[in-house]
């Protein structure tokens, strides 16, 4: 038989459930989170991040312009 599959990719989480007997069964992702970052960062070694791992380690990219002139 057939399996439905259900993906919901977010702009802050994403989260996939299967149905099972009529009812839908989140996927846990590899840490055991039913929810996943909706993150990817890539290395400059080629490799490829996905989820929470890239997430908590972010780099601020907002760059906020000096409020110095320079007069």
């Amino acid at each position: 038989m057939a399996k439905t599959i259900g993906i919901d990719l977010g702009t802050t989480n994403s989260v996939v459930a299967i149905m099972e007997g009529g009812d839908p069964i989140v996927i846990a992702n590899q840490e055991g989170s039913r929810t996943t970052p909706s993150v990817v960062a890539f290395t400059d070694k080629g490799e490829r991040w996905l989820g929470k791992l890239p997430n908590v380690r972010q780099l601020p990219t907002l760059k906020i312009p000096s409020s110095r002139s320079s007069d």
